[in-house]
């Protein structure tokens, strides 16, 4: 560039020269034109050399700018690469982080329920023992104000007491509490734990036994196992050691005596539906067994009787025949004994005779029966009845009272269930009753048919013609 510029300003003198041709000669021209060309050729040199010895410190300064810009691409490029490490580790770490937190957030959660469980899965006699600790941790677990790290803290420190009560339940745990008496008094006293049993000795009196949760109450209750067992287990919690009371079935057994009831009692929460019912069965078992004894005082005719009675009318032996129908109790003898007496009638006659009596003795048979059948039909009704009311009492007591309380729903449930299983109880032996009467009855009828067709038939034709004073 500074080559051109001198070239131009030559070119320009040499115009101006060209121009002041006129006012000089030729060779002045000429002769200034050469200092002038020469001057401009030194001039030229001159910043040739200058320009040689500018460009190769230029050269160099350029050789190391760019060296320099190589470099800085290179340390841009790992810096790049060591920004992406880097956000590689740090969401790798991100992510270890998560899993810790979760892991840490899952173990308190572990913690958390095994210390909501705790208190539930422990003895009952157990609860006034680690009271404070469970207080302690369950008011940790709701306090906003601890961190998570001071939270889990006192869940650590639970399962540490956690893990100190089965060591001491291994050989046996023993410690002071309060229990309900037997008498349902609050007392003080001391508790032996050794594995699911517990017993208890009070200091207050001499009550002692088994150490069991009971519905409604807070606090053990003592279960007495009789005037032996209680000795037993307060010289057990006095000395430390002696006969520990078991019980196999974990207390099940206990639970089910308490809730087996008297005979009366059961009867008394089915309400007031229950009397009719039972007073329908006692009549129903009274009426049968009434019948079963007179029907079992008729006896019934076998084909030797009759071919006897039969016999002795043939050979006109009449009063033995009247004696040994006589002997035949009831109305089947009755029948024959009729027969007998009407043997010279001609069979029509006959017939009509023994058929009037068979109706006549068919209602006298049959007495009583409908009761039975009424009472075999009405106690199922009855039981319903007492189901719908109690039900009705159930649902006025959720109404009032809610379903927290289950002793309050228990009346009603009971009158509901039990009345209709007295009814079933009392209408069954009553249907069976009355098919066994019934049964008899017809036994009794049916010896009453044979009898008359049989005397029919057998009598003998001969004695029919001879008419009987009447």
């Amino acid at each position: 560039m500074l080559l051109f510029h001198k070239v131009t300003i030559c070119l320009g003198v040499l115009m101006l020269s060209a121009l002041s041709v006129q006012a000089a000669s030729m060779e002045e021209i000429g002769q200034r034109v050469s200092r002038d060309l020469a001057s401009a050729l030194d001039e030229l040199s001159r910043l040739q050399n200058s320009i040689a010895e500018e460009k190769i410190p230029i050269a160099e300064k350029l050789s190391a700018v760019e060296t320099d810009v190589v470099q800085q691409r290179q340390g841009l490029a790992r810096a790049q690469r060591s920004a992406d490490n880097k956000l590689v580790e740090l969401n790798a770490l991100k992510s270890e982080v998560k899993g810790l937190r979760d892991e840490n957030n899952y173990i308190a959660g572990l913690l958390s329920e095994y210390v909501r469980a705790f208190e539930t899965r422990i003895h009952i006699s157990e609860v006034q023992e680690y009271a404070d600790i469970i207080r302690q941790t369950k008011a940790a677990s709701v306090n906003a104000d601890l961190t998570f790290v001071e939270k889990s803290k006192q869940q650590v420190t639970m399962l540490d007491g956690a893990l100190t009560r089965m060591e001491r339940l291994m050989g046996g745990d023993s410690f002071e509490g309060q229990a309900l008496s037997p008498k349902g008094v609050l007392e003080q006293g001391r508790f032996i734990v050794l594995g699911p049993v517990a017993v208890f000795s009070s200091r207050d009196s001499e009550s002692g036994g088994l150490a069991n949760l009971q519905l409604g109450s807070a606090e053990p209750t003592v279960v007495d196992l009789g005037s032996e067992a209680t000795a037993a287990v307060r010289a057990l919690v006095a000395a430390g050691e002696g006969a520990l009371p078991v019980d196999a079935s974990s207390g099940n057994a206990l639970k089910i005596a308490a809730t087996e009831d008297h005979f009366l009692e059961h009867l008394s929460k089915g309400g007031p539906v229950m009397v009719p019912i039972i007073g329908l069965g006692i009549v129903a078992i009274l009426i049968a067994l009434f019948k079963w004894i007179r029907l079992s005082q008729n006896q019934l005719v076998a084909p030797a009787d009759l071919q006897l009675v039969l016999s002795h009318i043939k050979t006109g032996n009449l009063q033995k025949a009247k004696d040994h129908a006589a002997q035949i109790r009831g109305v089947v003898g009755e029948v024959l004994h009729v027969a007998v007496d009407n043997y010279r009638e001609k069979k029509e006659y006959i017939e009509e005779i023994l058929y009037e009596r068979m109706l006549g003795a068919k209602p006298v048979l049959e007495s009583l029966l409908p009761v039975i059948a009424l009472t075999a039909a009405t106690a199922p009704l009855l039981g319903l009845l007492g189901t719908v009311t109690g039900m009705i009492n159930t649902f006025n007591m959720i109404t009032v009272f809610g379903t927290g309380d289950p002793r309050m729903l228990s009346g009603g449930i009971s009158e509901a269930l039990i009345t209709t299983k007295f009814g079933l109880v009392t209408a069954v032996p009553a249907l069976i009753c009355h098919a066994i009467v019934s049964r008899k009855v017809k036994g009794i009828l049916g010896s009453m048919e044979q009898v008359t067709v049989g005397f029919i038939n057998g009598v003998p034709e001969a004695d029919q013609n001879e008419s009987k004073p009447r």
